[in-house]
Formats: structure tokens, C-alpha cells, sequence
């Protein structure tokens, strides 16, 4: 109820009129009490009440004093510190003057008289602006804007004032914890006209190492003034020119420099032509280079530069030397450039002669590889009229072997046959390299089961490597690969082949190996093996190691086998050991697998020996070749019905009533008849679906797309005996049609 802060006389009057309703409130319970005893209680009662309160009153009382005392202690204090303070000082209560010392007042006279307690910090500023002692109003204006609206997030700020008679003021603002603001004027003006001096001081000694500077350079150093009166100049510039001492003294103009030069001919009159135009063009383009030849024999060049001020600052270096050798540079330059044209046109005779050697040799290219694709062309399109004869002659050397088994002959037939066998290799590997570089004809990749064509490559060759006494194996596999079905048999009886032909005892292996999505296809032997520096070489024509005997071959099968690999995208290595064997592998990309891979582990050749005691129906226009296939056939003890033709074949059917159990035919009959014609008419004359096999020299694709449409497989020319008699028992024992196979 009783404010401590509150003045003493308040206090007092306050506790007085609490007293009083004390007093009011005992009388009123006297009134409408009922007991006397109760009467002199309560009375009794409030003068105790009203002694404590009187007590406290009086201590209450005393205590203000001391307070009041200690107060204006404090304020006397304060008056006599900020007195004592070197600056202005002011505080600010809420906003508003609450003291300040009389130097904050005397700052400005003219201002004095305004600041008085209550004054607002925003009105103190506005004060300051209207000052007549302020040097620079417009500058000071600009700072106490930004003052009245306060620091920018921060709780400090300052700034400087000039006033008149070179005084120079400082004036803080500050702010409290408790909010309130606190002004400071510190007058700086010593320290500024200290700084002043000091920097005027240190102009002059720039200035004064400036002209050291610019008195030791090679260059001639000369400034102008925005007039075009000399400033500073070192003795060089004036050297260089040639010009005397008094032209050169501070004031004199830069024209009458440039008169005295013209007038006096310092320089030829070519290179200051224009001289009166240099100081428009310097003014248009702020910078000005001219080359000067002396009188003295001297070379200058002279620069001229605008300055900030517009004035212009002009050097002049000596550049004989430079000249001189420029001048000889060029000299040489001329006679260089007079060398390499004469050079150059030399060389225009040469290129055109070489241009003209070069059309020639294009023209003897283009005629070589005319002949060559003529000669291509005509081994491509003649390899049925190659292989008709050696398919022929094959059939009959094998059934006069037969024949001559056991007699004198024996040594001989089998002579005879390993010379067929030699040149029907070589005329293989040249009709497959006229095939590959042939423009017209291309390798057709399709899908099929790997494992049918190493089982076919391992039984052509098991005779083979049985009569050399080695042990040929392969490691089935059903996996499914895209490639040119023709061409991976080749290489992998090429590889084969090899693989026989240089190992002497030991086996040799054929298998697979998986790797994520491809799969390699590896040729093992134990053979004698390949020298590190003949890895790569032997993959050229008509190239064999060093290590291998003489008389070996041509060299074309691995050339055959790179570039197979190369047109289909297969990736071919070798790994071997000279005396420990050799390993060709043929990365090739797998498919998804279709079926279970027929003849993934071949056909069941056990009886292989045996009467093949069936019709067999063979379909060919060439006599000879008729012959020895029919020859062939009745010596494994088949019933052959030989036709020269489709009619004639179903002719022959009809006579005999009943369907053939096997239809051997070959593509090419005459005119447009063709072995493909006669299967459906044979089919279609018995009602039944004949097992067929084509028998062609074709290397088309028609052929491998018409076998795989009427169920027929297709054997190349010339046939392979080790293939063909176990595909006939294969095919007439098989309970259902091979669509699989469509070639072997």
C-alpha cells in the first residue's frame, strides 16, 4: 500500500489516512457491540495497532531522510564527475535527457539553450543540423539522418563532425543493458590535424622518392598538368629529346616542346607530319605512340598517357638497338620469305606430281582390286562346279579303298587319299578366304546348340586322331550361342585339325567354359606347343611358328579361324608352353536355350560298322557324282535308288510302291529343278514325312532357311563320310523330325 520511492510527505499522509479508517472501523464495532468487556479489548487491541504503526512511521521516516540525503550525495557526485570529464556526456532515460555536463551544452552555442532534460535523442540530432557552426552541413546533414533513424541492427554507433575554425568532434552513441542511450563528443581535432601533417609529410617524401625514382630511370619521365604545363621530369627526358635545360622548367607548356622539336628539325619531318594533330588525338583516344628518328641517329619511342586528373604523363625510351635488329629480322625475314616462296612452289610442283603418281596408283589399286573381287566373285560362284568333281572323286577314293583293303593296293589307295585329303583342305581354306573377303557375301548368325557342332567336329576327326594313337575327348555342353553355325564348325575343325596334326602322343580335348553371358570355347593338346614370339604371327597367311617341322601345311587355317572370329565378333587367344602344349580359345555371346541340345552328346554310333540295310533315294544331276555316292552307299550295304532328277525320282518311287527310308539330294539339279522340289514332291507322292538331307556346294543361306522350314538337314560338298553315315542312322532311327539340325 506504501510506494518506498514515493517522497516522505506522501508516505506520511498516506499512513495517516490509514490510520484514521483504523480509528473509523474501531468505532463502528463499538457501536453494535453488546459487551463492555469487548468494547475495552478492541480498544486496547487498536491502540497497540496504532503505537506499532506510529513506530514504524517514525523509523519509516528516518530512513527517507537518509535516502534523500544519499541521493542528492549521489547527484552532487555525478554533476561533479561529468563536470570533471574531458568530453560531452548525456544520458538518456527512456528516450529523453536526463543529465548531461555543461561541454555537451558548448559543443555549439547556438544550439545550448535547446538542450534541456526531457529533450528527445531525434531532436538533439535535428538540433545539430540546424547548427551555423557545422563546416560542412551537407556531409553533417547526411550522418545525423542516419543517426536519427539509429543503428542499423547493432547497439553503437558514430560519427565525425567538422566545425569551423578547423575543429574536429566525435560523437558516440551507445546503448545500455538496461535501454537507456548514452551520448559522448570527444574532440579529435589534434589527432585529425595530426594526421593531417603526417600525411602531408608523407606526400612530400613520396613525392621526393617519385622524383629519385623517375631521375635514376632509363626511360624519359615527363608529367603535364591538365593545362599541358610540365609538373615533374626527370633529367633523361630531356636528354633523349635533346632539348635545352629552360624548356623543360615547371610551366612550360607540352606545344611549345613539340615547336621547338619541328622547328629545330630534332626529328625527321615524316615521323611529326602530324604533330599538330597529337594533342586532339590524344584526347580522343587517351593515349598517343609515335616512333621518333632522332638527329643523332637515335630511335624513340614515345608514349603519352591521359592521367585521372586529364592531365598526361609522356615516355620516351630509346629503342635504337631494338630497331636496328628489328630492321635486321626483317631483312632476314624478307630473304626467309623470299626462300620459302621459292621453297613452297618447289613443293607445289612436287605435291602436283605426287598428286599425279598417287591418281595413278589409285587407278592401278582400283584395277588390282577389281581383279580382285573379279577373282573373288568367280571362286565364290565356282565353288559348286569346284566341289561337284572333289565330292566325286572323295566317294570313289573311299569305296576304292574298301575295295582295296587287305591287297597290294591298300598302300597305295591310302596315298591316294591323303592327297585328296590335302587338296581338298586347301581348296577348303582358299574358297572360305574368298567367302570372307568377298563384299557380296556375308556371314548370316543364327541360334543354335553348341554342343551339335563339337560333336560334329570331334566324330569327323576321332578316325583321325585314333590312327595317330591319341586320345580326341569332349566335355558335352548345352548351351545355346549366336553365330554363324558354318563357319565356328570350320574354325573348330581347323582348331582341331591342328590340334592333331602337331601333338604326337597324348589327347587332345574339346569343351566350354561359362563366363556370365558368353562362353569359351577351348581346343586342349598336349602337342609341342607355340614360342611366345609366335602368338601373334601365326594368325597370318601362309605363317607357322618357327618350332613347327617342315611341310606341315599351307598356314591358312587359324588365318581362317581370325578372321571368322574377327567378322563375327568372337574374341580368339591362344596360351602355350613350347614342349607342354597348347590352348585356342573362341569367346563367343550365349542366348537363352530353347530345347535340350540335340546331339549335344551325338548320335549312338555303336553299330556304326554294320549293313545299313535301308532304301536310300538319291537325288543328283552329275553322273559322276551320282556314281560314286551310289558306290558308296551299296558298299555300306544300303538299297540305293540313284535319280538324275525330280520327276525321275518320283518315278522310281511309284515303281518300287513304297517310300525310301532316307532321301540323300543335292540343291543344284538342272534348270530350275533343285533337291528342294524333289523332297516335297517325294514327300507328297508317299504321303509320309521322309527323313532328308541336302547335299550341296551351295554356301548360300537359302539353303540353312529352307532346312529349318521342311525338316531336312544340310550337308556341305564335299561330304564328310565320318558324318554322313552316322546321320543317316541317326536320322531314319529318330522317332521324331530334327528340326534342330539344321546343318552339319
Amino acid at each position: 500500500m506504501i510506494d518506498p520511492n514515493a517522497p516522505p510527505e506522501v508516505t506520511i499522509e498516506r499512513q495517516a489516512r490509514i490510520i484514521d479508517a483504523l480509528v473509523r472501523r474501531a468505532s463502528r464495532q463499538h457501536e453494535v457491540g453488546d459487551s463492555a468487556y469487548a468494547l475495552f479489548q478492541s480498544a486496547v487491541t487498536l491502540q497497540g495497532q496504532v503505537w506499532a504503526k506510529t513506530r514504524d512511521l517514525e523509523r519509516t521516516s528516518s530512513e527517507l531522510e537518509i535516502a534523500r540525503f544519499d541521493r542528492e550525495q549521489t547527484q552532487r557526485r555525478l554533476t561533479e564527475a561529468l563536470d570533471a570529464m574531458e568530453g560531452g556526456f548525456a544520458l538518456f532515460n527512456e528516450g529523453r535527457l536526463q543529465v548531461c555536463n555543461d561541454l555537451f551544452k558548448s559543443i555549439l552555442p547556438d544550439i545550448s539553450a535547446r538542450i534541456l532534460p526531457g529533450l528527445t535523442v531525434e531532436d538533439y540530432f535535428r538540433a545539430l543540423q540546424t547548427s551555423r557552426h557545422l563546416a560542412d552541413p551537407d556531409r553533417a546533414c547526411r550522418d545525423l539522418a542516419e543517426a536519427i533513424r539509429g543503428p542499423a541492427g547493432g547497439a553503437s554507433m558514430s560519427f565525425v563532425l567538422e566545425l569551423q575554425a578547423d575543429r574536429w568532434f566525435q560523437i558516440s552513441q551507445q546503448r545500455t543493458r538496461s535501454g537507456n542511450i548514452i551520448l559522448l563528443q570527444t574532440e579529435i581535432t589534434d589527432i585529425v590535424r595530426k594526421n593531417r601533417m603526417e600525411k602531408d609529410l608523407l606526400i612530400d617524401m613520396q613525392a621526393h622518392y617519385l622524383q629519385a625514382a623517375f631521375d635514376h630511370m632509363s626511360l624519359g619521365i615527363c608529367t603535364f598538368s591538365r593545362a599541358g604545363e610540365v609538373t615533374i621530369r626527370n633529367g633523361r627526358f630531356r636528354e633523349l629529346l635533346g632539348v635545352p635545360y629552360t624548356l623543360v622548367r615547371d610551366g612550360t607548356e607540352f606545344a611549345t616542346i613539340l615547336r621547338h622539336i619541328r622547328d629545330n628539325r630534332l626529328v625527321d619531318e615524316a615521323d611529326i607530319a602530324d604533330i599538330d594533330h597529337w594533342p586532339a588525338e590524344l584526347r580522343g583516344e587517351g593515349r598517343l605512340r609515335k616512333r621518333l628518328h632522332h638527329a643523332s641517329g637515335r630511335v624513340l619511342d614515345l608514349h603519352v598517357h591521359l592521367l585521372p586528373d586529364r592531365g598526361f604523363l609522356v615516355d620516351i625510351a630509346d629503342v635504337t638497338l631494338e630497331s636496328r635488329a628489328t630492321e635486321l629480322l626483317e631483312k632476314r625475314v624478307r630473304e626467309r620469305t623470299h626462300e620459302l616462296t621459292e621453297a613452297n612452289r618447289r613443293l607445289r610442283e612436287q605435291h602436283e606430281e605426287q598428286r599425279r603418281v598417287e591418281e595413278e596408283l589409285r587407278l592401278a589399286k582400283e584395277e588390282v582390286e577389281a581383279a580382285m573381287s573379279s577373282k573373288t566373285r568367280f571362286l565364290a560362284a565356282a565353288s559348286h562346279d569346284l566341289l561337284q568333281p572333289v565330292n566325286a572323286a572323295k566317294l570313289l577314293i573311299s569305296t576304292l579303298a574298301e575295295m582295296a583293303a587287305g591287297t597290294d593296293m591298300a598302300r597305295l589307295t591310302d596315298r591316294l587319299a591323303g592327297s585328296f585329303a590335302s587338296m581338298e583342305s586347301l581348296l577348303h581354306a582358299l574358297l572360305d578366304i574368298s567367302r570372307l573377303e568377298s563384299t557380296g557375301s556375308a556371314l548370316t548368325p543364327t541360334e543354335f546348340c553348341l554342343g551339335t557342332v563339337m560333336r560334329s567336329v570331334v566324330d569327323d576327326q576321332a578316325m583321325v586322331a585314333a590312327q595317330k594313337g591319341l586320345r580326341l575327348d569332349m566335355v558335352p555342353c548345352s548351351a545355346w550361342v549366336r553365330s554363324d553355325r558354318e563357319y565356328l564348325t570350320r574354325s573348330l575343325r581347323n582348331l582341331v585339325v591342328n590340334a592333331i596334326q602337331y601333338t604326337e602322343c597324348g589327347r587332345v580335348l574339346v569343351g566350354c567354359r561359362l563366363r556370365g553371358d558368353r562362353v569359351v570355347l577351348q581346343v586342349w593338346d598336349t602337342g609341342i606347343g607355340i614360342l611366345p614370339a609366335d602368338h601373334a604371327r601365326i594368325f597370318e597367311e601362309f605363317a607357322r611358328a618357327d618350332n613347327v617341322p617342315p611341310g606341315s601345311g599351307m598356314g591358312l587355317g587359324l588365318s581362317i579361324v581370325e578372321r571368322t572370329c574377327r567378322h563375327l565378333g568372337h574374341r580368339l587367344s591362344v596360351h602355350s608352353e613350347p614342349g607342354r602344349g597348347s590352348v585356342f580359345s573362341i569367346e563367343i555371346g550365349t542366348v537363352p536355350p530353347r530345347d535340350d541340345c540335340p546331339g549335344a552328346t551325338g548320335p549312338d554310333l555303336s553299330d556304326g560298322e554294320a549293313d545299313l540295310n535301308l532304301i536310300v533315294l538319291i537325288v543328283e544331276n552329275d553322273p559322276e557324282v551320282l556314281f560314286a555316292t551310289t558306290q558308296k552307299l551299296e558298299s555300306w550295304g544300303a538299297s540305293v535308288l540313284a535319280a538324275g532328277s525330280t520327276v525321275e525320282a518320283v518315278r522310281l518311287v511309284d515303281e518300287i510302291g513304297m517310300a525310301p527310308d532316307v532321301i540323300l539330294a543335292d540343291y543344284q539339279l538342272d534348270g530350275d529343278d533343285t533337291g528342294i522340289a524333289a523332297i516335297k514332291a517325294l514327300r507328297a507322292a508317299t504321303g509320309g514325312h521322309i527323313p532328308a538331307i541336302m547335299i550341296t556346294a551351295d554356301q548360300g543361306d537359302e539353303v540353312l532357311r529352307a532346312g529349318l522350314t521342311e525338316d531336312f538337314t544340310v550337308l556341305r560338298k564335299p561330304v564328310q563320310l565320318s558324318r554322313l553315315r552316322p546321320l543317316i542312322d541317326w536320322k531314319t532311327r529318330a522317332l521324331a523330325p530334327l528340326s534342330d539340325e539344321s546343318i552339319a
